[in-house]
């Protein structure tokens, strides 16, 4: 199961975004405006710049999260989001001796023939491990045998604006499952410390009113073509 928690995050991130983007067109001190912000005004002021475009107001606010029980399959997919900061569990350096170190996809475990030959191939792959080891093979390079339903540690710090871009794409239902659960719990966690950045924050069809994803789109919205009336 994938465990989420966000570790620390920059302080009033709400307060903060929005003081940053009132400076700019008042020409009063940072400090100044700091009392006076209201939650009312700091609700106007972000959904302004955001409803924008002006995202760049809300790098100021970055979040940490701890990421555990996660696949090498998740991992690499996160990794992939690179205006962020990562810290991954090393295979190089730490044995992989949880008898249970891998990721069961749920549709693999709801099959009697698939779950077989799952665990079949995990119990060879964790044997054969565990024997290069044995006869002197270093953890670098036994963890070759490796699958990519190996799980993983990782802590990821990403700020607010690069949070809704990977929202936008993860928390899709076309992203892969184990990564939309990801993003989910991640959103989550976020929209209990900065509520106002991530009121809307999901997938880019609840933002953009159609799904973007064309001919892929899952049907919970009409397509760009589809409102355009194009066949």
């Amino acid at each position: 199961m994938v465990k989420v928690k966000l570790l620390a995050y920059t302080p009033n991130p709400d307060k903060l975004c929005a003081l940053a983007a009132y400076m700019t067109f008042t020409g009063k001190q940072a400090d100044e405006l700091m009392d006076y912000l209201t939650p009312e005004k700091i609700a106007s002021i972000i959904a302004t710049v955001i409803e924008a475009g002006h995202h760049s107001v809300i790098e100021h606010a970055n979040f940490t999260f701890f990421i555990s029980g996660i696949s090498r399959v998740c991992s690499h997919q996160l990794v992939r989001h690179r205006l962020a900061s990562f810290s991954q569990l090393s295979q190089r350096y730490v044995k992989v001796e949880d008898p249970d170190y891998f990721v069961y996809p749920k549709r693999i475990e709801k099959s009697e023939e698939a779950k077989k030959i799952f665990d079949d191939t995990i119990k060879n792959i964790n044997a054969s491990y565990k024997r290069l080891i044995e006869i002197g093979i270093p953890t670098e390079d036994a963890r070759f045998v490796l699958p990519n339903a190996t799980k993983t540690d990782i802590v990821v710090t990403m700020n607010a604006r690069e949070l809704h871009h990977f929202f936008g794409l993860r928390c899709c239902n076309r992203a892969q499952w184990e990564i939309r659960e990801l993003a989910n719990k991640m959103l989550e966690q976020v929209k209990e410390v900065a509520p106002i950045i991530f009121k809307n924050a999901g997938a880019r069809c609840e933002q953009l009113g159609y799904c973007p994803e064309g001919k892929h789109s899952c049907g919970k919205y009409p397509t760009l073509s589809e409102l355009k009336g194009v066949k």
